[in-house]
């Protein structure tokens, strides 16, 4: 192998009257081209926009009139403002969501149609030998190769630039849902901006500050990561990965708190309980749930604790008229007060014994076999204590 053949400039061994031969034929040669590139690629042949071919006929030009000027030198391939055209089209292809393929597909296409064209057109000139059509071959080629790579150069410049900006906006709509008082179309224009189309509710998780960047990494597009002082806190959107299954088996022994699912306005009071739930329940492989502290918060006195219990476990009764709905929440209140007695509840209460009979035939039906779970009755006991005084229904 002689030190010619590895040359970094293999155009410089080319006959100068090939670019002669060959820039009557450079109009002719860019359309066709251009149109064999757009026409041959699947990713592109399916794109009608007129500005998309205006831009590969600009590439195919500006390539083809590069290459005529190097035949004969020893200038490197493609000084920076050649260079940036093909970067500027590989960023393209990235933000089209359009995987470099294509584009490397399209550019090696490029390459055998530069080496048909050039050997015709010096054909047309005298005759060709062997030895020059290697050397067109091997300049050709690596030509090519400073495409390919300022094209991969663009690429990758972009998706990062791209995953850059991605973390700024999980990083800001995390930061709105735990400050919880931005508007809300400040807040659903800032999850749209991540793909999170409808933004219902939420899943806070508190997890030790080292377990953030497995978080990220971990759930992806369902949730958001916000770096405190001294932890980190996941946000993950209602769905499938935030069901308490599926957070009992991933969080096993890493020291995780999970807060109540509520509305995205209530993350503030969601993570606050996840925090005083912590607290309360001190050091713990968990995961811990705040869900199984509730009723024991609501005892010491926390507000947030007894109105999520009140949601929760009066969620059935929510569609009824409101003087069904109260007559029903009295007659559960005497009810569990006088550990189920028809009679006391209906003496209490000042309405006959069939209608007792009848309301609680009817809560039956709404609340089901919470009815006979002694930690539920316990809870509605205490939402319903706290609701409201001790009432007359009729």
């Amino acid at each position: 192998m002689t030190a010619a053949s590895v040359s970094s400039t293999p155009w410089q061994r080319l006959p100068v009257d090939l670019a002669t031969a060959m820039r009557p034929r450079l109009a002719v040669t860019v359309r066709a081209v251009a149109s064999a590139v757009a026409g041959a690629t699947p990713a592109f042949a399916t794109i009608d926009d007129a500005k998309f071919e205006r831009d590969v006929r600009a590439a195919v030009q500006v390539a083809l009139e590069r290459f005529i000027d190097l035949v004969g030198t020893d200038q490197p391939a493609l000084p920076p403002r050649f260079r940036e055209v093909f970067v500027a089209l590989g960023a393209a292809e990235a933000r089209e969501d359009r995987g470099p393929e294509a584009l490397l597909a399209a550019l090696r296409m490029a390459s055998r149609l530069m080496l048909r064209m050039a050997s015709e057109s010096l054909a047309q000139v005298r005759p060709v030998g062997i030895e020059e059509l290697i050397d067109l071959s091997d300049a050709i080629s690596a030509y090519v190769d400073e495409l390919v790579a300022a094209s991969t150069d663009g690429f990758a410049l972009q998706l990062r630039e791209q995953a850059g900006e991605g973390d700024r906006r999980r990083r800001q709509l995390a930061e709105l849902l735990l400050r919880g008082s931005a508007p809300q179309s400040v807040v659903v224009a800032a999850a749209a901006g991540i793909g999170w189309r409808d933004l219902d509710a939420v899943v806070p998780v508190l997890l030790p500050l080292d377990q953030a960047r497995d978080a990220r990494f971990r759930y992806g597009a369902d949730g958001v990561v916000a770096e405190r002082a001294r932890d980190a806190v996941l946000l993950l959107r209602d769905g499938p990965r935030a069901a308490r299954p599926h957070l009992t088996d991933a969080l096993v022994g890493r020291g995780a708190v999970v807060g109540p699912m509520l509305g995205w306005v209530q993350v503030p009071e969601a993570v606050r309980l996840a925090e005083v739930t912590a607290a309360l329940v001190g050091p713990d492989p968990g995961p811990v749930f705040a869900d199984d502290y509730l009723a024991v918060l609501a005892l010491k006195g926390e507000p947030g604790a007894l109105a999520v219990l009140a949601t929760r476990r009066l969620a059935p009764l929510a569609q009824l008229r409101e003087a069904q709905r109260q007559s029903l929440l009295v007659t559960l209140h005497s009810w569990l007060r006088h550990w189920g007695s028809r009679a006391a509840v209906s003496a209490e209460l000042f309405v006959h014994p069939q209608t007792v009979s009848y309301r609680l035939g009817r809560l039956r039906e709404l609340l089901g076999d919470d009815l006979d779970d002694p930690a539920v009755r316990f809870e509605l006991l205490l939402v319903l204590a706290a609701d409201a005084p001790p009432a007359r229904a009729r």
